[in-house]
């Protein structure tokens, strides 16, 4: 019989959904306190701020007790808890897959989350977002931990889009200026063209495979070559995208407009670093097609030449730290290309530990460093087009601007004129009706459903007015007046005594 405390440790991994399980009821309950008015001041803070960290710590010893369970006994490896959902053959599982991959990412990220918790309670200090800030924080770490420990393809996509959102939302921290909410909607916009790759990935699992469990996908043999090159060109574009690599790194410079905690925690530490986990997910399949490798290769060079070339031009110390970790990050995809996948996961956790400690120190920088940020080198300041080309940043942000956003807000103008000139006019929009009969200002419609309805009462008011009531001596009037007569003429022939005799007698004939 197995110890108690080996048996206890081998049923944890039974309770891994409450890992992200606990991050979002720690949403929950703090989202409910701020509509209910119960979070305000800064005496409300500690509380806020202890639940988020409770719940991230909570998370974290929760990771370290599967952990040890597998290096005591062997990693849990696919576990699936229940049926999502399901149509005819198929049908989707609600799964995590704790192996040597997911499960160190895991316990890393729940660390740095808890630790810029604690770092934030703080840092963030009478903020006028202070609540929002740990509500969106939180949101980001049970999405995170459900693209690490899913089990397939439709519970990660879930915890990227829950990561997407609340990295637009902390990017438009400060909502009130232009620039954050401009910030925002640039990286949120161009995260959607990866964000379509990996659906296009999970439909063609889905047609190819009938299932969209990593295992049934990285299975040998699983997909042909074609095939699984199509698929994985579907999530290759999405890693690409989410970990702002070439052409998507522009993105990534505009989301410092953030706060410092969640820069660090987002694109230092932990979310720059989605992309190379879902490569390194797929490394069994992305084996097989070569030339995909190789195109990881050359993507993770480029890259880095250009991560390298503008971090040398740089004069604040958070778009540095960002050029450093772009840099790092594309040797990560080098190394995968190259089929050293066990080096590109040792050098992400190592990288996402040493990010975040350099993010989170990056506001005492000037205190701590006492001296000016080295010139950019002789040889690139004699070079005059490269070096204006790296100050420009290769003029990536308004290519990607002309590409991504200016189409986007042209649409967004064009549905709005379409709403405000078409669609509000035809519908019809509260508080604008006008009276459509003279007299009766009451009787009010606008657009084609409001004035319908508002002829409707109108002519339903004449057929009441003329055929039924039309006031005293009405056809309605008439009618009752008639019916009762008759009524009481028939009452006064039965109060007659040789009327009520024949009733009785008759009824004395139907008894007998």
């Amino acid at each position: 019989m197995t110890p108690f405390p080996f048996s206890f440790l081998s049923q944890l991994a039974d309770w891994v959904w409450l890992v992200p399980a606990l991050s979002l009821l720690a949403v929950v309950i703090n989202a409910a306190r701020v509509l209910l008015g119960r979070a305000q001041g800064d005496a409300s803070e500690p509380l806020t701020a202890g639940l988020s960290s409770l719940a991230a710590l909570g998370s974290l010893l929760l990771l370290i007790g599967i952990d040890a369970a597998a290096l005591i006994d062997a990693v849990p490896g696919h576990r699936v808890l229940g049926v999502w959902f399901g149509s005819g053959n198929w049908q989707v599982n609600v799964s995590f897959l704790l192996d040597g991959i997911s499960l160190p990412l895991a316990t890393l990220t729940a660390l740095i989350g808890w630790l810029a918790m604690r770092f934030s309670a703080n840092y963030l200090h009478r903020e006028a977002g202070f609540h929002r800030f740990f509500i969106i924080l939180g949101f980001f770490l049970a999405g995170m931990q459900l693209v690490l420990l899913a089990g397939n393809g439709l519970l990660a996509f879930v915890g990227w889009e829950m990561c997407g959102v609340a990295s637009f939302l902390l990017i438009g921290y400060a909502w009130h200026r232009p620039v954050a909410t401009g910030n925002a909607l640039f990286a949120f916009v161009t995260n959607r063209g990866g964000d379509a790759g990996f659906l296009l990935g999970l439909g063609f699992a889905l047609a190819w495979l009938g299932s969209f469990e990593w295992s049934a996908m990285t299975a040998p043999g699983a997909l042909a070559q074609v095939h699984a090159r199509l698929l994985l060109l579907g999530f290759v574009l999405a890693a690409l995208a989410k970990s702002a690599q070439l052409p998507f790194s522009p993105w990534i410079l505009r989301a410092l407009e953030g706060p410092t905690p969640s820069s660090a925690v987002f694109y230092g530490a932990i979310m720059v670093h989605a992309g190379v986990y879902l490569m390194l997910r797929l490394a069994p399949l992305l084996s097989q097609v070569p030339d995909l490798m190789l195109a990881l290769v050359v993507i993770g060079l480029l890259t880095a030449a250009y991560a390298w070339l503008c971090g040398l031009v740089q004069t604040d110390v958070k778009s540095a730290l960002i050029f450093a970790t772009l840099f790092q990050v594309a040797l990560m995809f080098v190394a995968i290309g190259l089929g050293w996948t066990t080096l590109a996961l040792i050098h992400l956790c190592l990288h996402a530990g040493w990010r975040a400690w350099q993010f989170l120190l990056a506001p005492s920088w000037l205190a701590l460093v006492r001296h000016a940020p080295a010139p950019p080198p002789a040889w690139l300041r004699d070079r005059q087009l490269l070096y204006t080309a790296a100050v420009q940043r290769f003029w990536l942000d308004k290519l990607a601007h002309a590409l991504f956003v200016h189409p986007t807000e042209s649409f967004a103008r064009d549905v709005r004129a379409l709403e405000e000139h078409f669609i509000d006019r035809a519908l019809g929009e509260p508080g604008r009706g006008v009276s459509l009969a003279e007299g009766r200002p009451l009787i009010v419609g606008d657009g084609l459903p409001g004035r319908a309805l508002a002829g409707m009462a109108e002519l339903l008011q004449q057929v009441e007015n003329r055929l039924l009531l039309r006031g005293r001596g009405g056809m309605a009037e008439q009618l009752l007046h008639r019916v009762s007569a008759y009524l009481r003429t028939l009452e006064n022939l039965l109060e007659q005594p040789r009327y009520l005799m024949m009733a009785v007698m008759a009824t004395f004939v139907v008894i007998l």
